[in-house]
């Protein structure tokens, strides 16, 4: 079990370019081994690959908009990523409301993940807590938008707020998961870990249960500021893992 960090968590650190090279370096002395970026400050490819080797970070994956998978700009979306080294890559959100929408968002990211397939990565979608509403014929917008291939990043805290059993639906869709998003809050508010009401013991039991490879922290609102907040969870995740 290896742990990354979604570095939309430390944003409030991030103005340009220079401060992520930064915050690659202040994240890796907190401990992490990974990072899944979510912006590039308009860096080259090449060098946040060179400072993430430097550093001995692996490059898990990284949130784009859905537009970067469409066919006119998806050939620049894979190589940028090829050159980062990410495995997989993604979107934290997309059209997703009605059925309409959210085939549209699976069939764009499935036809992009058999190109991305070519080049040894993989597509993938991280969802709210909407994506578990039934929304056509008993189907949530989990289960159409990766019924074209596209596979899931499961963000555990979003799947408690729908009243998910974390355990079990990780272990039942573990065959579409590929990363899992671990978060606690409370009244959707996220919290550091262990700081609010999200039941991490069963997210730990179904990451450990399928054998997850990469475990992202993520916190959308950290306090008082993005270091801290993931310096704090980031013991959490030493001590009960």
């Amino acid at each position: 079990m290896k742990f990354a960090v979604q570095l939309y968590s430390v944003r409030d650190h991030i103005e340009n370019g220079s401060d992520l090279l930064d915050i690659l370096g202040k994240v890796k002395e907190i401990g992490f081994e990974g990072v899944e970026f979510a912006g590039y400050q308009n860096l080259p490819a090449e060098e946040l690959k060179a400072r993430c080797d430097e550093l001995g970070l692996t490059v898990v994956g990284t949130h784009l908009g859905l537009e970067d998978y469409l066919p006119e700009k998806l050939e620049e979306t894979l190589q940028y990523s090829k050159t980062l080294g990410c495995k997989y890559i993604g979107v934290g959100g997309a059209p997703h409301s009605t059925y309409e929408e959210a085939k549209h968002t699976g069939e764009v990211l499935g036809a992009a993940g058999v190109k991305a397939r070519e080049l040894g990565m993989d597509t993938y979608y991280h969802n709210h807590t909407e994506e578990f509403e039934d929304i056509k014929d008993g189907k949530n917008a989990m289960e159409i938008i990766s019924e074209d291939g596209c596979k899931l990043e499961v963000d555990t805290y979003w799947s408690f707020c729908a009243g998910i059993d974390n355990t079990e639906y990780l272990k039942e869709n573990k065959d579409k998961i590929v990363l899992i998003h671990i978060k606690d809050g409370v009244d959707h508010k996220p919290k550091a870990l262990g700081e609010g009401e999200n039941d991490l013991e069963k997210v730990v039991d179904g990451a450990n249960a399928i054998g997850i490879e990469w475990v992202i922290l993520e916190n959308d609102d950290p306090e008082p500021c993005g270091l801290d907040d993931i310096t704090r969870s980031f013991k959490w995740l030493k001590e009960n893992f």
